[in-house]
């Protein structure tokens, strides 16, 4: 075992835990009944088929020991460049599964010459790796429903190898190390945490940006200028914030700001090329430029005639979708001369009619 935590070190792959290739029992009984609740809001993923998801032999058959690995993404936030920007999310600056991936990959191959079959997955909804990770005593469940390690907190991207090696497992769970604290809880801009370790996917502003449809106007402003992802609740949270430094990402080519400019007046084929490590539902661009009209109306300033500029070429859009986020942040803005008088379509003209 411990020639296999050498090998996921060499690739920064920090925590490595095991635990059994038995059904995640309790998992599966949560993801149904929040699904049963519709605390889901669509959002697909492990919820789109607890039963396999939580149950890792449908991925190796025989599989008998599940190695959780845990490689930090944590990297110092630089100041906001200027000009209209929007936030992107902490673990999306840069691809950091990829490097993960090369961590467990190079410990299944040391298992596979061993004789044993071992399969890698990382941000992949064969497996619930949360779970996989409490039960491989790697961290505990906080309430904000990310795993937080011990002495690291949670900035960190987990992922797995399932084998059919018999690995010695974590004979005990992580301790809750949360005790009274809900500073993640009070922080949450829309309450999406509902319960302790429990989110209301449809107030979560994450799945908000990544949702495909017109985001409901209760969220706009809330939105700010996250154009991917929210950490908010791990920004607040004591153990995360107490060790962040300690367990810095060796990543550098980082983006954590991205113009909303460039956003809105790239091509598909660009946009794709540019920000495609994101989650974008269908590989469809306009999700992504819906989120930057949102940003814009927050963040832009009415008398940039750049501002100015995108978003008259956005209310005069063919996409219905993207006139609406338009209307609304040009009235936003204050810039109401801009807004159409011709235009009829059933959803531009709710959005016209709409109290701001």
């Amino acid at each position: 075992m411990q020639q296999l935590v050498d090998i996921a070190e060499l690739h920064g792959v920090s925590h490595l835990g095991v635990c059994d290739a038995e059904i995640l029992e309790r998992a599966r009984a949560e993801l149904i009944r929040r699904k049963d609740a519709g605390l889901h809001d669509g959002l697909q993923f492990t919820y789109k088929n607890p039963i396999r998801s939580t149950d890792p032999r449908r991925s190796v058959a025989d599989a008998r020991s599940i190695l959780v690995g845990a490689r930090s993404y944590y990297t110092d936030e630089p100041a906001a460049p200027e000009g209209p920007h929007g936030r992107v999310a902490r673990y999306a600056w840069t691809d950091h599964y990829q490097p993960l991936r090369e961590g467990l990959r190079a410990v299944a191959r040391r298992l596979r010459r061993d004789g044993w079959r071992a399969v890698v997955f990382a941000d992949d909804n064969s497996i619930v790796d949360r779970e996989v990770a409490y039960r491989a005593n790697v961290g505990w469940f906080g309430k904000n429903a990310n795993l937080l390690l011990p002495g690291a907190g949670s900035w960190f991207v987990l992922g797995c190898v399932i084998t059919t090696a018999p690995l010695p497992t974590a004979d005990r769970p992580v301790p809750d190390g949360c005790g009274s604290c809900r500073r993640c809880i009070d922080a949450c801009p829309t309450g999406a945490i509902v319960a302790p370790g429990v989110i209301d996917a449809g107030r979560c502003l994450a799945w908000i940006i990544q949702k495909p449809g017109i985001i409901d106007r209760r969220w706009r402003a809330v939105l700010g200028d996250r154009i991917y992802g929210c950490d908010d609740c791990q920004t607040v949270c004591p153990p995360t914030v107490r060790f962040a430094a300690k367990h810095q990402s060796p990543e550098r080519d980082i983006e954590p700001w991205v113009s909303l400019i460039e956003v809105l007046d790239a091509t598909d084929a660009e946009l794709l090329r540019r920000w495609g490590r994101w989650y974008i539902a269908d590989r469809d661009p306009r999700w992504v430029r819906r989120n930057a009209l949102v940003a814009l109306g927050n963040v832009g300033r009415p008398d940039d005639a750049a501002v100015r500029r995108c978003l008259a070429a956005y209310l005069a859009h063919d996409d219905s979708m993207l006139r609406v986020h338009a209307v609304w942040a040009a009235r936003r803005l204050g810039l109401d001369s801009l807004l159409p008088v011709g235009d009829v379509d059933p959803l531009v003209v709710e959005e016209l009619q709409a109290v701001l």
